[in-house]
């Protein structure tokens, strides 16, 4: 008997709303036993992000590895990245096991920006981002501003046809299943997923929650899938599952206050038991 287990490979938040922080108590609340591998050290809070210290690249694929060797996780979730050197570790250290087993789900939410504005990733990693790492991601989950650059092309017609031209272009390029979020829209939040193959498979409408705690909902939700991958749901039903959870844990936490800027989300409104295999 053990437990269902998920590795997020991602930068510290001390602040708790986003980051390696998130992620873990997002897999606790899902049921999950969640694994870690520090990417950065970040200095920041609900108010923004006022230094970032990158984890030398040889210590982040050191501590992928203990990971894998021994706790053996269902799923894996990468998020910060920061720099071209810890893009190589990390997929030097996940493609032994990518390849012995090919099913791992893997799913990446490409990092640039903080919610607070603030840069999260180095201008010269982004073509590391698009070689290396995204072709082996089984699910990619950008906002609109990271799709915009992973396709490399603007949003420049209506967002609808957009996001399909990019959603299919990002998925051709990768192989890869591609969740764009709308989160970033002016009008209503619409997600939609994409296959490998471009083909859109579903359209996610999202309620409008009026809150300001809005810190590490990316990180959130790419956590929340992952674990429901791994406690065997199939994409579509994962997918729709993690922003049914995120849309509550929103609507929980949108009148607390935690700190003076963006708080976070309420990631244990509804915590579920930890699922033994």
């Amino acid at each position: 008997m053990r437990y269902v287990g998920v590795l997020t490979i991602a930068g510290s938040d001390p602040s708790g709303g986003a980051g390696i922080q998130a992620d873990l108590k997002t897999m606790q609340a899902l049921g999950c036993y969640g694994a870690s591998a520090l990417t950065a050290v970040t200095v920041q809070n609900t108010l923004g992000v006022e230094a970032i210290h990158a984890v030398p690249a040889e210590v982040v694929e050191g501590q992928i590895r203990a990971v894998m060797d021994d706790i053996r996780p269902e799923a894996i979730k990468i998020g910060m990245t920061g720099d071209g050197a810890t893009i190589r570790a990390i997929c030097g250290a996940l493609k032994p096991y990518k390849e012995a087993y090919p099913g791992l789900p893997i799913v990446v939410d490409p990092v640039m920006v903080s919610t607070s504005g603030a840069p999260l990733m180095a201008r010269d990693a982004l073509g590391s981002l698009k070689k290396e790492l995204l072709p082996m991601a089984t699910l990619l989950t950008p906002n609109l501003p990271e799709a915009e650059a992973l396709a490399g092309m603007a949003l420049n017609c209506d967002e609808a046809s957009w996001m399909d031209q990019a959603g299919r272009l990002i998925a051709l390029t990768t192989g890869s299943a591609v969740l764009i979020k709308g989160g970033h829209s002016i009008g209503e939040k619409t997600d939609r997923l994409y296959a490998p193959d471009g083909k859109r498979l579903m359209e996610l409408r999202g309620e409008t929650i009026d809150t300001r705690n809005t810190h590490g909902t990316g990180c959130s939700l790419s956590a929340a899938i992952a674990s429901l991958l791994a406690r065997g749901l199939k994409m579509e039903e994962a997918v729709s599952g993690a922003k049914e959870w995120l849309t509550e844990a929103l609507r929980a936490g949108a009148d607390v206050e935690i700190g003076g800027g963006h708080g976070p989300v309420c990631h244990g409104f509804r915590p579920q038991p930890t699922i033994k295999l």
